[in-house]
């Protein structure tokens, strides 16, 4: 099979949007008429874009998420069922911002930062004077540090680039999410996931994910691992996509596809796609 269009699907920090449909009627039953959680937004909201995607013929030849993305693209690869999704994208909500609750911490973005340069202050930095690692490596000029507060500023300091702290409930993809990740991991394994129909390229490692387990080891191991979106736009290009598609109220992943200043790649939003 040819392999020309990706489907890609953004996580934290993305707007959530207006759901309807099948997705909200699933949302409605696992959280009832009240507010609907963050996280649980930004799914529903990127399900329902996808869902409008495949009514105007626009389907994925393969698909990617970047962290909590990872839970709309295992379902748009047909290896978990909505229902599914709704539960444990809720739950992963949840104990994401218990764990944020319990350790405080934040994230930043490195804006033009050498990734290398950024790895090698994170290793260096002591333990004992806190927590912090690099968790989004999401262009060759864009890393994001995770940890606790002091800790970010230190290494922050230590590095080239403009630095945004980035408005997020938590230390995502750290040491910090520790039980948050192996509550999580129970509740993956209780869930039933099916082969991908759909080739799914993990955020973790740029691996093609082709059996269930494939994808339910890459969701177990994304809360505390960085996400490699560099890897992933790698194996696009190696695998020959030439469009990739994002479904997301916003658009981020598309704005971040310019770093990568590849002309083999176009990039669009949902919205300039359906528009």
């Amino acid at each position: 099979m040819e392999i020309r269009r990706a489907v890609v699907f953004p996580g934290q920090g993305s707007a959530g949007g207006a759901i309807s449909g099948e997705v909200a009627e699933a949302v409605r039953r696992q959280v009832g008429d009240g507010e609907v959680p963050y996280q649980l937004s930004v799914f529903a909201s990127s399900v329902g874009l996808l869902g409008e995607l495949l009514e105007r013929g626009v389907t994925p030849d393969v698909v990617a998420g970047h962290s909590l993305g990872e839970y709309a693209a295992a379902h748009a690869a047909g290896s978990v069922g909505l229902e599914e999704a709704v539960r444990l994208v809720a739950e992963r909500d949840r104990l994401m911002n218990e764990a944020a609750g319990r350790n405080a911490g934040g994230m930043m973005a490195l804006i033009g930062a050498d990734p290398r340069e950024v790895s090698v202050a994170v290793e260096n930095f002591l333990e004992e004077d806190g927590i912090v690692v690099a968790a989004n490596f999401n262009t060759p000029r864009q890393t994001v540090i995770s940890g606790e507060p002091s800790a970010l500023e230190a290494v922050a300091e230590r590095v080239g680039g403009r630095k945004v702290k980035l408005q997020v409930a938590g230390a995502f993809h750290s040491p910090l999410m520790l039980e948050a990740s192996l509550d999580m991991e129970r509740l993956l394994d209780e869930m039933e996931f099916r082969d991908p129909e759909i080739p799914m390229v993990s955020a973790t490692d740029g691996a093609v994910l082709a059996k269930s387990d494939d994808v339910r080891l890459a969701l177990r191991e994304q809360m505390l691992s960085p996400v490699r979106w560099v890897a992933v736009i790698e194996r696009f290009l190696d695998l020959g996509v030439e469009e990739i598609v994002e479904a997301g109220a916003d658009g981020t992943l598309t704005r971040m596809l310019r770093d990568f200043k590849e002309e083999r790649l176009t990039g669009r939003a949902a919205k300039e796609v359906l528009g």
